[in-house]
């Protein structure tokens, strides 16, 4: 739990990190922004800073230093536990899950393992690591599959496959991204996601798109996305989920703040998808809309997830 600050001076000096080099470096400073202005109205001494691939040099060039960093780099080098790792390493207090987590969190394949090796839901799925493997897929998984990078967020590389041609070309897609490759069985049904805020889950949110899926472009461009919240289960069901996304968290280790996203099939089973360590705090984003269902306004809740930061002090 993290301790509860009053003074904005305890915060000290704070770098807020945007930018990054990855496919998600665009969202990340949109995030970034919104992040700095909410700091800046609460009092807080904070500094935008946009990084590229020398994510930590910022830290030390103007000679004053910072006190802790606000991290919201999306994507591949500020949430895969690269960036944790040179901050623990520079000991700067930093928000969100450390080096293990993030790591586990941003390889979609190895965090299905361990939620499969404690038993918890998630689609079936297997690995494409050549064409070969394209066939075995057809057998196994059947039609249709979703394709997607193993290490990308945003839904950047995904494609649905509904035949063999369309899933050759999805493969072709995702391994454009220079990770692993996986295709994954499609749940039909409702799309949810369960924002976590220490430890505790926020109201669900139901996500509805004309889209095929909740692609790049229905998370932050289109207005033909709706977003449901209160998200329409019964009460019960809801808790139920809101435990599940809790769960997954602790299984890879998460800390202070995260997305989950699952999936909720006709028979009303529950199928977990991803965790995201460092979501997207636009105005597009699902972390905020859910603390504002709980009555945190987008400030506050900038506020509480820079708490969290204070227990690695």
């Amino acid at each position: 739990m993290s301790r509860q600050v009053k003074d904005p001076g305890e915060f000290g000096r704070v770098a807020v990190l945007m930018g990054g080099s990855a496919a998600e470096r665009e969202v990340s400073l949109k995030s970034g922004r919104a992040v700095l202005e909410a700091l800046l109205n609460k009092g807080v001494n904070a500094v935008g800073l946009d990084v590229g691939r020398q994510m930590t040099q910022p830290l030390t060039e103007d000679g004053k230093g910072y006190d802790r960093v606000f991290n919201i780099i999306h994507g591949r080098g500020g949430e895969d536990g690269v960036l944790q790792g040179a901050l623990e390493a520079l000991g700067i207090p930093y928000t969100g899950s450390g080096v293990l987590a993030s790591a586990l969190s941003m390889d979609k394949l190895r965090t299905k393992l361990c939620w499969m090796g404690a038993g918890l839901p998630t689609p079936r799925w297997m690995r494409i690591s050549s064409e070969e493997d394209l066939v075995v897929c057809e057998e196994t998984l059947g039609f249709p599959v979703i394709i997607k990078p193993a290490q990308e967020g945003s839904s950047i590389g995904m494609s649905r496959a509904d035949d063999r041609e369309q899933l050759k070309e999805a493969w072709r897609t995702a391994s454009l991204y220079n990770c692993d490759v996986f295709a994954e069985s499609w749940v039909v049904g409702n799309e949810y996601t369960a924002a976590i805020l220490n430890g505790k889950p926020l109201p669900l949110i139901r996500l509805e798109t004309p889209h095929t899926f909740y692609d790049f472009d229905a998370k932050y461009r289109a207005e033909t996305t709706q977003y449901h919240c209160p998200c329409g289960l019964l009460p019960e069901q809801e808790q139920r989920f809101q435990r599940l996304a809790a769960e997954a968290c602790e299984m890879v280790g998460v800390y202070g703040w995260a997305r989950v996203d699952l999936m909720v099939d006709h028979d009303g089973k529950p199928w977990l998808i991803e965790v995201n360590t460092v979501p997207g705090m636009t105005d597009h984003s699902l972390v905020p809309m859910a603390a504002r269902q709980a009555g945190i306004s987008f400030d506050d809740l900038v506020w509480q997830i820079l708490e969290t930061s204070l227990d690695r002090d």
